[in-house]
């Protein structure tokens, strides 16, 4: 795909992954426009002081839940990156109609603006907690997710094409637990655990910057990519953390689950594997080019890829280098 003849959207962009992102779209690919559709004006004004203010970037205040907004905003645009969210379990769980306003209704005047603006395509942010929800914020998503592969089916002659990555973790994120562990650390050297037994799949936000630009390279429309990622012991990041830390158990939260699943067995019936990722596939979408088993090798009716049951793990010492960065952050006082 010939990145520098695109203008890209992405909403939420002020948000961790957003300039992740940007930054390595930026420095590598050079988009002809590159807009950050946000609805906070101060943090706008941080990533232009921090940097982020080459000649092709544009930044428009807005909320998803403003159709006329987005549709305004998308004029001309052919990549719409679909990262905004309410993310916060607890907070979707207190507020439960404002995660659907944004989370369900948001993705939905996303869709619609694209369809109207004629994108090319569009590539929304899933996660783990989609698969068998057990919260809100994971209903919310699943539901997200089935509206934009559907939504496939509205565009009819048009061009718009629309997918969804769903991957795991995302180190240092805002709402991640390795910041809380650091500080943890040099309060009390005691470190709250809600299960010792549970796991979690992890990959950083380069990681997941990455990943999106590949599968925003090779979507077809409808499908759901699932990178191949480690997964972490809980145990195992307190004690890179700190070795010496007393570990207080505080008990599962409302919503949250020991392991996480990022393909249920439900889906294995229409899931390729492919070296680095798995595709689940629309199933009997008469616009989906059906292309992945040509690439991969479907998998195993009833397989499920949960971060318990993962081939792939993070020791201590892979964990002690992912968080390096955060701990010089932390002693820089960031």
């Amino acid at each position: 795909m010939h990145w520098k003849d695109k203008t890209i959207l992405i909403t939420g962009g002020t948000g961790s992954f957003g300039k992740k992102f940007i930054e390595i779209v930026q420095a590598k690919y050079h988009p002809k426009k590159l807009i950050v559709y946000s609805r906070d004006e101060l943090k706008q004004h941080q990533m232009r002081v921090n940097g982020f203010d080459q000649d092709n970037m544009r930044y428009f205040i807005g909320n998803i839940r403003d159709l006329p907004r987005l549709r305004r905003a998308m004029q001309g645009v052919d990549i719409v990156i679909h990262s905004a969210a309410l993310k916060q379990v607890p907070a979707c769980e207190y507020n439960p109609m404002e995660a659907v306003k944004t989370n369900i209704l948001g993705s939905s005047n996303v869709v619609d603006a694209a369809l109207d603006a004629g994108v090319e395509k569009v590539l929304a942010l899933s996660t783990d907690k989609a698969v068998n929800p057990v919260n809100l914020y994971g209903a919310t998503k699943l539901s997200a997710e089935k509206l934009i592969v559907q939504s496939n089916a509205y565009a009819g002659g048009r061009k718009t094409r629309l997918s969804c990555t769903r991957y795991g973790n995302v180190v240092g994120s805002r709402g991640s637990v390795v910041p809380v562990f650091i500080r943890q650390r040099e309060e009390s050297n005691t470190l709250t655990v809600t299960d010792k037994r549970m796991t979690r799949f992890w990959l950083t936000l380069e990681q997941g910057a990455h990943f999106v630009i590949r599968t925003v390279e090779q979507m077809q429309g409808g499908e759901v990519f699932v990178p191949k990622i480690p997964s972490m012991r809980i145990m195992d990041l307190a004690r890179a953390v700190s070795p010496t830390a007393e570990i207080k158990v505080i008990g599962i939260r409302p919503g949250e689950k020991l392991h996480e699943v990022l393909i249920s067995r439900d889906e294995s019936r229409s899931t390729v594997e492919l070296e680095d990722m798995f595709v689940v596939q629309p199933v009997e979408a008469f616009w989906f080019g059906g292309e992945w088993e040509k690439l991969g090798q479907p998998v195993e009716d009833g397989f499920k890829y949960s971060s318990d049951r993962n081939t792939a793990w993070l020791n201590e010492e892979d964990i002690q280098e992912i968080i390096e960065p955060f701990e010089k952050l932390h002693e820089a006082g960031g």
